[in-house]
């Protein structure tokens, strides 16, 4: 069987550093040791919270130039939004027609959103929250992938495909593959300028897609303490040591390293730090400038992914429906 990697790329927001080290940049290396990956643009996914049509235009031109600017190749991967492959749709709600309500009642997101309700314990929860999994599902067993980069909070999500595949497969035929997780942030959070994960919802983030002086003026916001220069500096648990580990080179740490043993300014780390990243992201930006005025550029090429995933969906898809009995008389 091939390897394919398939990653969901929610649609909201602004891509930030904490993006750049935990998503993009792995999933991209993931790319040459694949026989084949899909990376998606989950715009139905983002509706679930955010009802906002200008917002949610924005942050799929800005999701897809980060991706592109960063070094995804269209022409090696299937890059697509959601919503031009409807067949994701038609599976969703067939899996939904297999999948215990019960199963869904246990999913961390719908549980952390029930938790402080008092009276009536579905406030606030509509269908797209509560059966998220399944459309998470859909995407994935859509194209039979075998290997998904998720997050630690995601792992249960991707338990809940294996389950509902195997569900479908124990009661049709076994046609949908179990994926297997890669977990991308085991070991690997990413700190904000407070210490905290870096998270838009904390305001916390280094911008990924802005210019030089932006970033520059982000970094330099990094909270630290009270030390002096010349008073030796703990790199364990220090924002500045640990985001400069995810952009330099061995010898690079070490010095840094020693530096801190010697008592090295704040400003000087954080200059040090700006350095790297921003020697990293140069050719970003400059691919940025490329693509960002082109709307016609990346609309043909995202439809040209969704027609090339779709040659595979309508097949799958076909295929579910004739096991289902969903078919032409005969």
């Amino acid at each position: 069987m091939k390897k394919r990697i398939l990653t969901g790329i929610t649609t909201t927001g602004i891509p930030h550093i904490g993006n750049y080290i935990g998503a993009i940049r792995p999933a991209i290396e993931m790319t040459k040791n694949s026989d084949e990956s899909f990376f998606f643009l989950a715009d139905y996914h983002s509706i679930i919270k955010n009802q906002d049509p200008d917002s949610i235009k924005d942050s799929v031109k800005n999701i897809a130039l980060a991706w592109l600017s960063s070094g995804l190749d269209p022409k090696k991967s299937y890059f697509y939004k959601q919503s031009d492959v409807p067949e994701i749709i038609e599976l969703c709600w067939i899996l939904n027609c297999v999948t215990a309500k019960g199963l869904m009642n246990r999913a961390h997101a719908y549980k952390a959103a029930t938790s402080n309700n008092e009276n009536d314990p579905d406030k606030g929860i509509t269908m797209g929250l509560f059966s998220y999994p399944v459309l998470m599902a859909a995407d994935i067993l859509m194209f039979d992938s075998t290997h998904v980069p998720v997050g630690s909070d995601q792992v249960q999500h991707l338990e809940m495909t294996r389950d509902i595949a195997a569900r479908f497969n124990h009661l049709y035929k076994p046609l949908l593959t179990l994926p297997e997780p890669i977990i991308q942030d085991k070991e690997n959070v990413v700190p904000g300028l407070d210490g905290r994960k870096m998270s838009k919802s904390y305001g916390n983030v280094i911008p990924l897609l802005e210019s030089e002086s932006i970033l520059k003026k982000s970094i330099m916001k990094i909270v630290t303490n009270s030390l002096e220069p010349g008073d030796p500096k703990d790199s364990k648990d220090c924002t500045i040591f640990n985001l400069y580990k995810n952009f330099a080179e061995e010898t690079e740490i070490k010095s840094l390293q020693k530096a801190y043993d010697d008592g090295i300014a704040w400003g000087e780390a954080k200059q040090l730090l700006f350095n790297v990243i921003n020697t990293e992201l140069e050719p970003v930006r400059s691919k940025l400038e490329e693509l960002k005025e082109d709307n016609d550029f990346i609309n043909d090429l995202l439809s040209d992914g969704a027609k090339k995933a779709r040659i595979i969906a309508k097949d799958k898809i076909s295929q579910i429906k004739e096991v289902i009995g969903i078919t032409q008389i005969s």
